[in-house]
């Protein structure tokens, strides 16, 4: 088709232009998108880097000599390293019950106290009230930690660090 002036209608120009302007809007939106990929991978390596940090200073205290947790059972064991191994096995698992405060508070006072306790005297230990209500209710965490390998309960009402998985 041609123009008054005998020209191409559209011009190869005009068409070119066009293509032109097109491709740079492409390269624009595609420098966008990597700039913010860019921001989000520099996001991720950093909770990358503080998730290995927090990894391998958990290994390094795991692995410290029991003298650092000097709380042993009365068979021998050490109770410290056995509420460890629970622990990460707990974590391992995404177990967020163990891990959370209240549940850390009470394998924290097994870990230290290195002795067998019945519910009322963890509710002292810990700073509760020593009524019924919240008796109970700490009997079903000592419970559910007994469930997870983490206490044992070697007679009825009775709970202690569970260190069957350390031979003691």
């Amino acid at each position: 088709m041609l123009s008054e002036g005998g020209c191409a209608v559209p011009s190869l120009m005009e068409a070119l232009e066009a293509r032109q302007a097109e491709v740079a809007g492409e390269v624009e939106r595609l420098r966008e998108r990597i700039a913010g990929l860019s921001g989000e991978l520099s996001r991720a390596e950093e909770r990358l880097s503080r998730l290995r940090i927090v990894r391998e200073t958990v290994e390094e205290v795991l692995a410290a000599p029991p003298s650092v947790v000097p709380v042993a059972d009365g068979a021998g064991g050490d109770a410290g390293a056995g509420v460890a191994a629970a622990l990460v096995k707990a974590e391992a698992e995404l177990d967020v019950t163990v891990m959370s405060p209240e549940y850390r508070a009470i394998i924290g006072l097994f870990a230290t106290a290195g002795t067998a306790m019945r519910c009322k005297e963890v509710c002292r230990q810990l700073g509760l009230e020593t009524e019924p209500r919240h008796v109970e209710g700490m009997r079903a965490k000592l419970k559910r930690l007994v469930e997870r390998g983490v206490l044992a309960e070697p007679s009825s009402g009775l709970f202690k660090v569970d260190g069957r998985g350390l031979g003691w």
